[in-house]
């Protein structure tokens, strides 16, 4: 079933809006709301319609008894654990270490290589990946593709698999990743599981589990694909530990070109958003943030003050984003960034389900919040009741004078 909003009928009153308890609804720029992907069919919304524009559908997708007619042959014959290396102006980013890691322990637990595809890049980084526990790694250093385009690299990805026919395929749950990954899998007709914090293989057999937040994060859903291959999933960075690195250790470096066909867009230019902080988020060791009890975007300079004091960097909860106080790069949680700093200090932000998500998993988290109920402090190791503008001040004096600043 679907849940959809009858154009004719919906007046942009926004009652709709205000019931979702998901975050599922949103205003289009014709003022009309429309449901997006975080629907979890509640149905609240419907009631809450005055005009009665939000109505139940029947979806009209394939019946899923018929997934056997696009198996790709013989399941068997897909060996493999293959993982994209995501780069970023010509170097490995971090989420691709994290993914080494996952992908040697479940290739050695089904006794399979682990291979990587990297574009873009050089070969001195296609040799870090073997260092970092890849036994293969497929380069392809054309210039063109250091600058990520999705019809390019999905072209190239779907090639790769369909040729090396790998059991497993994992890439990052980041900007690139979510923007291109699906594009193999519908290309493949492979099954796909978005946003995973754990990877798993079922006992007995070869299938892949892959376990995520679901409802809003109160549930963890374990989703398998055991009648197509690969078995596809985007990973949270931060959610994994990188492995070990071995300098002495030595791999396969096999070239392939760059795919002949067109591309029909093409990227000239990319625009870096103005940043607070020059560490990136997902990076830092030490994460101050912000919430909706800031109050205001002026909030944000005594934090960043904080931050830098610490060697860190600004986070922001999404009701901040949301005012325009502060850029949607520093949202941590779900619809944000998943973060893993060492400390983690939360200031303002009472601790909605879907921002806890995103950075529960810090070493230390410290909670500054003038209400002593919020939910926050139930994950907090340290937790301070009191106003941020009196606190946070005094945080900030006492660094200085310890420091002699």
């Amino acid at each position: 079933m679907q849940i959809k909003v009858d154009r004719e009928l919906c007046t942009g009153c926004q009652t709709c809006v205000s019931s979702c308890p998901y975050d599922a609804i949103a205003m289009s720029e014709g003022e009309k709301a429309f449901i997006n992907e975080y629907c979890q069919l509640c149905r609240a919304c419907m009631s809450a319609c005055p005009e009665g524009a939000i109505k139940e559908f029947n979806d009209s997708s394939p019946n899923i008894k018929d997934i056997k007619d696009i198996k790709q042959g013989d399941l068997s014959s897909y060996k493999g654990v293959l993982v994209f290396a995501e780069q970023r102006d010509g170097h490995i980013a971090h989420v691709a270490f994290e993914l080494l890691s996952v992908g040697r322990r479940l290739a050695d637990t089904l006794s399979v290589p682990l291979s990587a595809a990297l574009f873009g890049a050089v070969e001195a980084e296609a040799e870090e990946l073997i260092k970092w526990g890849a036994d293969t790694v497929f380069l392809c250093d054309d210039g063109a593709l250091t600058r990520f385009n999705d019809e390019p690299y999905a072209e190239l990805l779907s090639k790769i698999i369909i040729e090396r026919k790998p059991e497993i395929v994992l890439a990052g749950a980041t900007a690139v990743g979510r923007s291109f990954f699906p594009r193999v899998a519908a290309r493949l007709h492979a099954g796909l599981t978005a946003d995973c914090t754990s990877l798993e293989i079922e006992e007995g057999t070869r299938n892949l589990l892959a376990i995520r937040p679901a409802f809003g994060g109160n549930i963890m859903a374990t989703i398998m694909c055991p009648d197509t291959r690969p078995q596809m999933a985007t990973v949270r960075p931060k959610v994994m530990k990188k492995g070990s690195y071995d300098s002495a250790r030595k791999g396969e470096i096999i070239r392939i070109e760059k795919p002949h066909k067109q591309s029909r867009t093409k990227v000239v230019d990319v625009v870096k958003e103005d940043s607070y902080c020059n560490i990136s988020l997902q990076d830092a060791e030490v994460i101050v943030s912000g919430g909706r009890g800031l109050g205001n975007a002026k909030g944000f300079e005594m934090l960043r003050e904080l931050a830098d004091l610490l060697n860190g960097t600004l986070g922001a909860s999404r009701a901040a984003v949301d005012e325009g106080w502060i850029q949607y790069g520093h949202q941590v949680g779900q619809t944000g960034k998943t973060v893993c700093p060492k400390i983690y200090i939360a200031c303002g932000i009472s601790g909605a389900v879907q921002h806890m998500v995103g950075m529960q998993s810090s070493d230390i988290i410290i909670a500054v919040n003038k209400n002593p109920e919020a939910p926050i402090f139930n994950i907090a190791n340290y937790g301070i009741v009191g106003d941020i503008y009196k606190i946070i001040p005094l945080a900030i004096k006492k660094i200085k004078r310890d420091r002699g600043v």
